[in-house]
């Protein structure tokens, strides 16, 4: 069986390397290859024996790793472990990237669930989907940096090609919790809990989430809405309670019992409560944002000014062109590139103009970002940010969840944040000078918005 599985796996190797690419697509191919020549073992359970969730509080509600013992030569050991190993992300169409580890673990606990199987009790009771996928990584990182030592949460980070990609580099110092584990936590929830509820093939479960198969083009997958629905499903307070929980089970454990020894119910609480709030703020209430290296960016020609924070303004856009909103991370990014190349070799620009560009598949695109002086407002560029949306928007609006990216997300995050005043201002293009951007329907939408002038 797993020879056959190596076999598949092969014949989609990227060239020169024998490995397959780290995209979703290789995982359902796996899960495919034992679903159809091995249902006794499942791709989570695979995953646990190449050492995914391999922490204290993981192995007490799954159980010690299943033992695997496929007779398989060393290069073949090495092309499971590279894809399987217990920290391994991979790419997902929607342009995230997404760790397995907490995401099979969830889906395990969902099959387990679903089947009947005893899980152990604690005490005090924590509930096993989010115990192997979010409040034992949490509980223990906000721990470990009690001190104020040490990152907490993120970063995100690039691929090196995201047609094949193989090497995956963070964007800055490396927390327990980067957003591919965020994501991979949240994913996991949600998969666990849709699985839950009724036995379903893994392959189609992750084909129907990630949205492969067919065309996103023509509709957003479900991962592009994980913060929206993992909020819904899983608030502030109730991960705050399971986080609390989960760090009270971790001191009856024997590996981490010295870790908590000299920490105190008080301050027990207070991490979980911190833990709780900063998860939230900054994966469910802040909008997901696409890095410059992912949609593969130019270098800025020049040396960028900074700005000076908080600003007093926010100034909305249209591109105009391109005139079609983007509705895949793909379609996306080339919008991105097709702009920046426009600014740069036409208007002799520096970068592309914008801030950040909104597209219609649930995600922004860092443009000139947070920090940097962007040129989308002559005469305003380094009082406030410009937001473009994909598209034009002179007679059709983007679509409700769209506007709601920055109406509910990005503008409230960065008030936040702290890159903007809790009072701004909020203005279309056109008020600033001669233009009709951003189109009469999004200028008459943005009228309704908070802080608009």
């Amino acid at each position: 069986m797993v020879l056959r599985l190596l076999l598949a796996l092969s014949v989609c190797a990227c060239p020169g390397t024998g490995l397959p690419p780290r995209h979703m697509d290789s995982v359902v191919e796996l899960m495919e290859s034992l679903e159809s020549n091995s249902p006794n073992l499942t791709l989570p359970e695979l995953a646990r024996a190449l050492g995914a969730c391999s922490t204290p509080g993981c192995r007490a509600v799954l159980g010690e790793p299943p033992h695997v013992p496929p007779a398989l030569s060393h290069e073949q050991w090495v092309l499971l472990t590279q894809l399987l190993h217990g920290d391994a992300v991979v790419l997902a169409p929607d342009g995230s990237t997404v760790a397995l580890g907490p995401l099979l673990a969830g889906i395990e606990v969902g099959q387990k669930r679903v089947s009947g199987w005893p899980f152990p009790t604690f005490e005090p009771p924590i509930d096993p989907l989010y115990a192997v996928t979010i409040t034992e990584a949490l509980g223990t990182s906000f721990l470990l940096a009690r001190g104020g030592d040490g990152a907490t949460l993120g970063p995100g980070g690039c691929w090196d090609d995201v047609d094949d990609p193989q090497n995956y580099t963070l964007l800055g110092p490396p927390s327990p919790i980067p957003d591919a584990v965020a994501n991979g936590a949240m994913d996991g929830v949600l998969l666990g809990a849709q699985v839950a509820q009724a036995p379903i093939p893994l392959a189609d479960l992750l084909r129907g989430y990630y949205g492969m198969g067919n065309t996103t083009e023509q509709g957003r997958p479900h991962s592009s809405y994980r913060r929206r629905d993992f909020g819904a499903l899983m608030g502030p307070e109730t991960l705050e309670q399971e986080v609390e929980a989960m760090l009270r089970v971790l001191r009856a454990l024997p590996p981490t019992r010295e870790l908590l020894q000299d920490v105190g119910p008080e301050e027990v609480a207070a991490v979980a409560r911190r833990a709780a709030r900063d998860f939230t703020q900054l994966y469910v209430e802040c909008p997901p944002i696409v890095p410059r290296c992912m949609w593969g960016a130019r270098p800025y020609r020049g040396t960028p000014r900074a700005l000076t924070l908080p600003l007093e303004s926010v100034f909305i856009h249209h591109t105009f062109i391109p005139s079609a909103p983007c509705h895949s991370f793909r379609s996306c990014s080339r919008a991105m590139r097709s702009m920046q190349r426009f600014h740069q070799d036409t208007r002799g620009w520096d970068d592309i103009g914008y801030s950040f560009v909104v597209g219609s598949d649930g995600y922004l695109y860092q443009g000139r970002g947070w920090h940097w002086v962007g040129a989308h407002t002559k005469g305003y560029n380094s009082k406030g940010y410009g937001v473009g949306y994909v598209g034009d928007f002179s007679s059709t609006l983007p679509d409700p969840d769209t506007i709601a990216l920055v109406r509910d997300q990005l503008l409230p995050c960065a008030v936040r944040t702290g890159r903007i005043y809790h009072n701004y201002t909020l203005r279309g293009h056109r008020q600033m000078g001669r233009t009709d951007c951003p189109g009469n329907s999004l200028f008459r939408e943005i009228e309704t918005w908070s802080g608009f002038k």
